[in-house]
C-alpha cells in the first residue's frame, strides 16, 4: 500500500513538472507558392496568413513567390523558387508538352473567368470580329493569352490574324484610352475596369467556348511522391483558407486594405472577393468539397488543345490529376 502511494506521488510529481516546463515550439515547415500574380485581393485568403493562420495551425510556414502569369508560376516552381504553382490548366497543358513531369493536385477555381472585353463601339461581339483588331494580353505567359488563343481557333484563327499587345496585369488603361480595340481579362479584371471608367463593353466569355478551371495547384511528379503528407497539409490549410474567405468575405475584405497591393478600397476588394468565392465552387465542389476535379473539363480542355495544335502530343489527364491528397 505504501509502495502504491508513493508510486502515486511521483507520478503526480512528475505530471507538475512536466507541465511547468517550457513547451518547445514545433518548428514549421516550410512551403513556397508560386503565384501567377503580384499579392493581389484575388488571393487574400493566402495574404491573411499572417492575420489567420491556418497554414501555420497545419505546421507550415507559408512563402509566396509573385509571377506575371501561369506559364511563370510554373517556370518558378521548376526552378527551385517554389514548391507548388498556382497556374491555370492552359500553362500545365503546356509545360507537359514540353515533357515536364507535373501533377494536378487541387481544383483552385472550378468555374473559367476569363473573357476578352471590347467597348461597343468597336463591334466586336464574338471570337470572329477579332480578326485584324489589337487586342492586350496580361503577358505572353499568362492564361489571358492562352485562352484567347481558345477562342480564336473556335472560328479558325490564329495570333497572326491579330495584333496582340502586352498590356500588364491591369490592362483596361490601354482599352480606355483606345491603345488596344479588345482585352484578353477576367471576371476580376472587368470588375476594376468598369469602376475606373471603363465605357460600355461587349463581353466574350470564354466559359461559353470552353469551361476549362481558372486555377490550379501544380506540383512537380517528385514532390507529389516524395511530400504527400505535407502537401495533404498545405491543401488542408488552403481549403480551410478558401472557405473562410466565402464564409466571411466582408473580413477578407478588411483585410485585404493591408495585405492586398491592390487593396485599398474596401468595397471594390469585396467585389473582387465575391468573384473569386462564385469561381471556387461548382456542382462537384458541392458534391465532393472545396478543391475536388471535374475530369470531363480537363480532358476536353487537353484534347482541344491538342486538336487545334496548341500542343504537339495528346494528354492523358487520367495520369496527371490526382485527387488523393485533397481533404
Amino acid at each position: 500500500m505504501l509502495r502504491h502511494s508513493r508510486r502515486h506521488m511521483l507520478a503526480l510529481l512528475g505530471a507538475v513538472l512536466i507541465g511547468t516546463a517550457p513547451l518547445q515550439a514545433q518548428p514549421l515547415d516550410k512551403v513556397t507558392v508560386a503565384g501567377w500574380s503580384q499579392p493581389i485581393s484575388e488571393i487574400t485568403n493566402l495574404l491573411a496568413e499572417p492575420d489567420k493562420g491556418f497554414f501555420k495551425a497545419k505546421g507550415i510556414e507559408l512563402g509566396y513567390v509573385p509571377g506575371t502569369g501561369g506559364g511563370s508560376a510554373i517556370q518558378n516552381m521548376l526552378t527551385g523558387q517554389a514548391d507548388i504553382a498556382f497556374t491555370d490548366p492552359a500553362a500545365f497543358y503546356l509545360a507537359l508538352d514540353k515533357g515536364e513531369k507535373l501533377v494536378a493536385i487541387y481544383n483552385i477555381y472550378p468555374q473559367n473567368v476569363f473573357n476578352v472585353v471590347a467597348p461597343k463601339a468597336k463591334g466586336i461581339k464574338g471570337p470572329a470580329d477579332l480578326r485584324g483588331k489589337r487586342v492586350g494580353v496580361y503577358s505572353l505567359s499568362s492564361g489571358t493569352r492562352q485562352n484567347l488563343q481558345v477562342l480564336l481557333h473556335q472560328v479558325g484563327l490564329t495570333e497572326k490574324d491579330i495584333a496582340m499587345e502586352v498590356t500588364g496585369l491591369l490592362n483596361f488603361a490601354p482599352l480606355i484610352q483606345d491603345q488596344v480595340d479588345a482585352t484578353a481579362a477576367t471576371d476580376t479584371g472587368l470588375l476594376v475596369g468598369r469602376m475606373k471608367g471603363l465605357p460600355e463593353v461587349d463581353v466574350i466569355e470564354v466559359k461559353d467556348h470552353l469551361n476549362l478551371p481558372s486555377d490550379i495547384f501544380v506540383v512537380t511528379q517528385a514532390t507529389y511522391e516524395a511530400k504527400k503528407p505535407l502537401l495533404k497539409r498545405f491543401l488542408a490549410a488552403y481549403r480551410d483558407s478558401a472557405a473562410w474567405m466565402i464564409a466571411k468575405p466582408e473580413e477578407a475584405a478588411k483585410i485585404a486594405v493591408t495585405r492586398a497591393i491592390n487593396g485599398r478600397d474596401e468595397a471594390l476588394n469585396l467585389g473582387i472577393i465575391k468573384l473569386r468565392n462564385a469561381s471556387s465552387v461548382s456542382p462537384t465542389t458541392d458534391a465532393k468539397g472545396l478543391g475536388h476535379f471535374d475530369m470531363e473539363p480537363m480532358q476536353k480542355g487537353a484534347d482541344t488543345f491538342h486538336k487545334l495544335g496548341l500542343i504537339a502530343k495528346p494528354l492523358d489527364m487520367g495520369q496527371v490529376v490526382k485527387s488523393d491528397l485533397i481533404p
